[in-house]
This record gives C-alpha cells, sequence and structure tokens, in this order.
C-alpha cells in the first residue's frame, strides 16, 4: 500500500495555484472561509492567504449555543496570525426560528445539526454575494468519501482546496504552514451538539479510516486491505458501505436524460487546468 506522506512545499504550491486560477476564471475579488477553529479551515484560511493574501481573504466565525468558547478563540487567533479581516455571526437566533416551524423536533440531532450546517452555508453566500467573493469549503477528502459533511451545508461551496487530501495529509501541511499546536491536535468536531467529536460519529479513528480509503483509491478489495492493514473485514466493510451509501453527496442533482445533450452529463463545458 503507498505511503500518505506528501510533499508538504510541493501540496501547497500546486493547491495555491489552483485557488489562484479558480478566483481569477470567476472574476471574484477573493475568498471567504467559515472558520470554526479546527484544523482544517485554520490550513484552508492559510493557503487562500499564501495565494491571494490576507486584502483578499475573508473569515466568518458562526458559532451557536453548542460552540465552546475555545474554539471561537482558536478561530479568532488564526485569523489574527494570518491577518484576516473576520466577523463573528451569531447564528443561534437564527435557529431558533427554526423552532416556530410544526415540524421541529429538538430530539433530532442530526437534522438540526444539519440546519445549523445549512445556515452557516447561507450566511456565507451573502457575504460572497455582498462582496463578489468566491466561498471556499474546508472538506478533506477523508470527509468527502464517507459523506461526513452536510449536503448544501459545509458540502456547499465554490471551491475546496482540501478535497484531495486525507486527514493525515491536512495535518502535515498544517504543521508546514505554522498552524498552532493545539489546533492540530485537538479532538476534531463539527460542535454541532455538546460533546459532539468526529471520529465519535464516524466510529473510527482518522487515522485509521485514511489507510482503508486509501486501499480503495488503489482499487484493492476488501480483503486484501484487510489482510495488508491487519483490519477485521466487518470494518472494511463498514467503511466500504459508506462509500457507497455517500455516493449521491458528492454528485450533482441527478437529471432524467431526455435531449441529445444533458447538462452535467454529456453536455459539460470545459474549466481550464492549472499548470503544475
Amino acid at each position: 500500500m503507498r505511503s500518505l506522506e506528501i510533499n508538504p512545499e510541493i501540496a501547497v504550491s500546486r493547491i495555491c495555484k489552483f485557488i489562484v486560477k479558480r478566483v481569477d476564471d470567476a472574476k471574484a475579488n477573493g475568498i471567504i472561509v467559515g472558520l470554526s477553529g479546527g484544523i482544517d479551515s485554520s490550513v484552508t484560511v492559510a493557503l487562500c492567504v499564501r495565494a491571494l493574501g490576507p486584502k483578499n481573504t475573508f473569515g466568518l466565525i458562526m458559532p451557536t449555543q453548542t460552540t465552546l468558547q475555545q474554539d471561537i478563540d482558536d478561530a479568532i487567533k488564526v485569523a489574527t496570525l494570518f491577518s484576516v479581516k473576520y466577523t463573528i455571526e451569531e447564528i443561534s437566533p437564527l435557529l431558533n426560528a427554526y423552532k416556530q416551524f410544526q415540524v421541529f423536533d429538538p430530539e433530532r440531532k442530526i437534522a438540526n445539526g444539519n440546519l445549523a450546517a445549512r445556515s452557516r452555508m447561507c450566511l456565507l453566500y451573502y457575504h460572497a454575494n455582498l462582496f463578489n467573493l468566491l466561498v471556499a469549503g474546508t472538506g478533506n477528502k477523508s470527509e468527502l468519501l464517507v459523506g461526513y459533511f452536510t449536503k448544501f451545508g459545509d458540502g456547499g461551496c465554490d471551491i475546496l482546496p482540501l478535497g484531495d487530501l486525507y486527514k493525515k495529509q491536512v495535518r502535515q501541511i498544517a504543521e508546514y504552514l505554522d498552524i498552532p499546536p493545539e489546533i492540530i491536535h485537538k479532538a476534531p468536531s463539527a460542535g454541532l451538539w455538546p460533546g459532539q467529536t468526529d471520529e465519535d460519529e464516524l466510529g473510527i479513528k482518522y487515522d485509521d479510516l485514511d489507510l482503508i480509503l486509501s486501499g480503495f483509491e488503489q482499487l484493492m478489495s476488501p480483503e486484501e486491505i484487510s489482510k495488508e492493514l491487519d483490519f477485521p473485514l466487518e470494518l472494511i466493510r463498514r467503511v466500504e458501505n459508506m462509500l457507497r451509501r455517500s455516493e449521491h453527496k458528492r454528485r450533482g442533482p441527478m437529471i432524467f436524460k431526455m435531449g441529445s445533450r444533458t447538462p452535467g452529463f454529456d453536455w459539460r463545458t470545459s474549466i481550464s487546468s492549472v499548470e503544475t
């Protein structure tokens, strides 16, 4: 099985070219990033600053009543470290408004967590519309492949600079970019409800998940991955099932094919590639 180690200097250079190209193609004024105080959003904003400069990179911090003060402080710390202008928008009043609907169920943690993620997406795009910015998502390859993101929530964005980097590789780049160690090493959490952590919700450590997904990327069978990593076959098949069940989240809406050329299927406009 191939190593997940990357050359951070080369990776950062290529990602920065990608960011510049996408912003230029869109004729946008810059990038806006939702800052959570976690490693992924911290690395994303650091990359955008390196690519575009701090004057063209903006941060939006959107806490709720369940957001830890430490996460807010870490988000501010990163914005300050990279000289990024940021705004704090408390979204609890917005979430409380949903409670007025008869259908609202306070016991449905996942559905309500998704409401928070989609509310943040709306605010990010409102700011993007006001100032002609692109929204940079913060999802990484590990999360995208198993569907650990909210469709039209944190999955709603214009570009995903980290989308082809496993969590382990994001950590490598974080160290290269001098992200504060306490942010790199704290337990990843979306903060959707008290005590929530990503690895508890996924039911697997990111380090193990990365290795399994890398095996599938190399077209290995579940049996081969299990033998190579000495992991239970049941765990490998569970990750495989997560891959399959979440495929719809990585695609645009399915379109019924009627004409000879169909949008998004066999009628696509080419996007210029980035020289690397």
